[in-house]
């Protein structure tokens, strides 16, 4: 598991749309978002890299990830 904290999510439409950029990279993975907290946690087998840019190409600035 992944964990970043990202910038700019407010909304369900946020969830939705950073979940469809990484099923793009791994349909298979699970993304739970909290938008109190800023943080997307990701199960998947890609690379947290391939993750990240396609959080940041959805529209979301990744600042930081979580260990």
């Amino acid at each position: 598991m992944v964990e970043f904290s990202v910038q700019g999510m407010s909304c369900g439409h946020c969830v939705r749309t950073i979940a469809e950029a990484v099923r793009r990279v791994d349909p298979g993975a699970e993304t739970r978002v909290d938008l109190s907290a800023g943080a997307v946690s990701i199960d998947s087998g890609v690379d947290a890299s391939q993750l990240r840019q396609a959080i940041e190409g959805a529209g979301y600035s990744v600042t930081a990830k979580i260990a």
